[in-house]
């Protein structure tokens, strides 16, 4: 069953699988995580074909499996392929989104303090049109106030747009419930699930959004240069297409043209076909192993390098909220979160650094410049987690 834990013998198979568990301790996952072999090898047989065979005849003849792509990302997503578009990454996909509402002057936007950055620069783009945009703040213990954001609803809002888990941090907003609000007042609703899809069961249904978007290169394990649009069938005539070609029409002329009745009416003919199969790959393997182990083994993790990183004197954890993820910020009074991150590559432990811009809000909010993210993902051992916080301790006590 899917609900059973991910296994020592499971976790070995997986780990095999992964070329770079053997050179590297990975806890930059948020950033991109490492792909499984047979991801990185179909990318690359296909490539292969491409010089052999070209470009477009090695296309004809993966017509199925390209195909199949849009399905398993809707198995993963509990959507249907007519609903899905491929993208490069997550940010194109969310713009693509937005830009193709129809916002007016006088127009509301809600979204939250721990929206990011791209997004949060399409938003200020928007405020100069005359829409306005109320960010609602997260209360005391890190929590989204539900009740605030029903209260700063109103004639005027039109759209909810959140981020579900922030790129510096690790708490997570209460996504079905938001739905539930929007859908009560019958407001469109988008969510940024780029953090979110591969490390936690994402269902759009339940969400009840009319837009997801999505990155490949995270908790997917997909190439880099991949992602994907989700926009229900309900909601496909309320967003047009950002940019066109005839791709996106089922019928042309000079007359006029028709877009054609699904999701793909928001990509360009033109994309990396070999990167879009290894986008489907990591999809079905993100399937075999099932989404809601990887989730119980993330966040288990995640709990461990958290209480291990407390401990440690000088060092401060920055998650706060009812339901944390496998994304871990904390900082040094010690040492520069620049500097730590590269006295731990040295050691052979992957970290990221947030940076202010990321979540603008937040961390202007808690008064941070930058912040160590540790992303912990299920082929992650207990005695990589060791490892980190032993070094963390060493580093940090050689510069007190």
């Amino acid at each position: 069953m899917e609900q059973d834990r991910i296994s020592m013998e499971e976790l070995a198979r997986y780990r095999k699988d992964t070329a770079g568990c053997q050179h590297v301790a990975h806890f930059n996952n948020a950033g991109a995580s490492l792909p499984a072999d047979v991801v990185v090898e179909t990318v690359v047989q296909y490539l292969k074909a491409e010089a052999i065979s070209g470009g477009y005849e090695t296309e004809d003849l993966h017509t199925e499996k390209l195909e199949q792509v849009y399905t398993l990302i809707a198995e993963l997503i509990g959507g249907h392929k007519d609903e899905i578009a491929i993208c490069e990454n997550a940010s194109t996909a969310w713009t693509i989104a937005f830009k193709g509402l129809s916002l007016k002057p006088g127009d509301e936007i809600i979204t939250s303090e721990l929206e990011y950055v791209s997004n949060l620069l399409n938003l200020l783009d928007a405020e100069r049109t005359g829409v306005k945009v109320n960010v609602i703040m997260n209360d005391e213990h890190g929590r989204f106030p539900l009740q605030a954001l029903e209260k700063a609803i109103n004639e005027q809002t039109k759209l909810i747009a959140v981020t579900h888990i922030p790129s510096s941090g690790g708490n997570m907003l209460p996504i079905e419930e938001i739905g539930s609000i929007a859908q009560k007042h019958r407001i469109f609703y988008m969510v940024d699930a780029c953090q979110s899809i591969g490390q936690y069961p994402v269902d759009v249904k339940k969400i009840n959004c009319q837009v997801l978007s999505a990155t490949g290169r995270k908790y997917l394990r997909a190439p880099r240069g991949t992602g994907f649009l989700f926009v229900s069938k309900s909601a496909q005539e309320q967003v047009r297409p950002l940019l066109i070609d005839q791709h996106a029409t089922s019928s042309i002329s000079l007359e006029g043209y028709s877009l054609r009745p699904d999701a793909r009416r928001y990509e360009l003919y033109e994309k990396n076909r070999a990167l879009s199969l290894g986008l489907g790959k990591a999809v079905e393997y993100v399937l075999d192993v099932g989404i809601g182990r990887v989730w119980e083994r993330v966040r288990s993790l995640a709990a461990l390098i958290r209480e291990g990183l407390s401990g440690i004197p000088g060092i401060t954890v920055h998650d706060h909220g009812d339901q944390l993820c496998g994304i871990v910020t904390f900082t040094s009074e010690a040492v520069h979160s620049r500097e730590l991150r590269d006295k731990l590559a040295k050691r052979g432990i992957n970290v990221s650094v947030g940076g202010a811009a990321a979540t603008l809000h937040y961390m202007q909010r808690n008064g941070l410049t930058s912040l160590v993210r540790a992303s912990v993902h299920y082929y992650n051992t207990e005695e990589e987690i060791d490892r980190l916080i032993t070094a963390v301790k060493e580093i940090t006590a050689e510069l007190q």
